[in-house]
C-alpha cells in the first residue's frame, strides 16, 4: 500500500510543484519522492504560412519551434511525463524533441479549437541540468496550429 500526503515544508517562493512523498504504506525500505515541474511557455505558430491562422499573439516559426530550456534539479528524475496546450491540430504526425529525442509513439490530438494533451516521457530521458524541448511539424502536411504552454512533470528523492 502507498501513501502520499503533503510534507508542509512547501516553500511559495520557490518556483516548483508542491512536494509529495510517496512511500510503501509501512514507511520502511524505499526511496522518498516529491513532484516537480517546469513550465515552459511557447505561444509558437507552426504551419507553411504564417497567415493560416488569425493568432496575432503566437510568433510564427515555420517548421519548427525555438528550442527552449528547462532545469531538472535531481540526476535521479522518475516516471516523468509531459502535458500541452496546443490549438488547432489537424495531422497526428507531428514530434515533440526532448534532449533531441522524439517521444516514443507520440501523438498531439487533431481537433479544432484547443486542446489539453499528455503523454509520457520515455524514447527522451530526463537529465539532471539543462534540458531542452522542440516540436516539429510534420513537413508533408499544410497543418497549421500553435503550441502553447508546456509543463514538463517528474518525481525525484526527497534527500
Amino acid at each position: 500500500m502507498w501513501s502520499i500526503w503533503g510534507n508542509g515544508d512547501d516553500d511559495p517562493s520557490q518556483e516548483r510543484a508542491p512536494t509529495l512523498k510517496v512511500t510503501p504504506g509501512d514507511g520502511r525500505g524505499m526511496t522518498e519522492y516529491r513532484a516537480n515541474y517546469a513550465m515552459v511557455s511557447l505561444q509558437e505558430h507552426l504551419g507553411p504560412d504564417r497567415n493560416a491562422l488569425d493568432v496575432p499573439w503566437a510568433t510564427f516559426s515555420g517548421d519548427e519551434t525555438d528550442l527552449h530550456t528547462f532545469e531538472v534539479p535531481t540526476d535521479d528524475p522518475v516516471e516523468p511525463y509531459v502535458q500541452m496546450q496546443v490549438y488547432n491540430v489537424g495531422s497526428y504526425d507531428h514530434e515533440l524533441l526532448i534532449n533531441g529525442e522524439a517521444l516514443s509513439g507520440f501523438d498531439m490530438p487533431a481537433e479544432h479549437g484547443w486542446q489539453y494533451w499528455m503523454d509520457t516521457v520515455t524514447a527522451a530521458r530526463l537529465r539532471e541540468g539543462e534540458n531542452t524541448l522542440q516540436f516539429r511539424r510534420d513537413q508533408e502536411s499544410d497543418d497549421s496550429f500553435v503550441v502553447g504552454t508546456l509543463t514538463v512533470n517528474w518525481k525525484e528523492p526527497i534527500d
